[in-house]
């Protein structure tokens, strides 16, 4: 299996698990609130912090389905800002990942 395929698989296992917690936490958004105020205002704080993580796995399921656009495109491993190669074990530990460790780097 090559170095895309490899990829490729452990994006859409990545993607599958991400939407799947994410429509957990839309599940217990949805969910009424409890009748008594003490606990609404409890459970209200908790919404927010579901919201919270929802809005950082959808960002997490923007970047993998970038990833998996650019292996169909066969850009994958390729910078996005300057074009140069992506070191392997970046993508290995990262493999949503779109910019070189250099440019990564000047993001921070």
């Amino acid at each position: 299996m090559s170095d895309t395929a490899e990829a490729k698989t452990r994006l859409e296992v990545q993607l599958a698990e991400l939407t799947a917690r994410l429509d957990r936490i839309g599940e217990a958004l949805a969910e009424p609130l409890n009748p008594d105020f003490s606990e609404q205002a409890v459970e209200m704080e908790d919404d927010a912090s579901l919201e919270g993580q929802g809005a950082l796995i959808a960002r997490e399921i923007a970047s993998a389905q970038r990833a998996l656009a650019r292996i169909e495109s066969g850009t994958y491993g390729e910078c996005v800002r300057c074009g140069t190669q992506i070191a392997p074990g970046r993508l290995e530990a990262r493999p949503e990942a779109a910019l070189c460790i250099e440019c990564a780097s000047r993001e921070q």
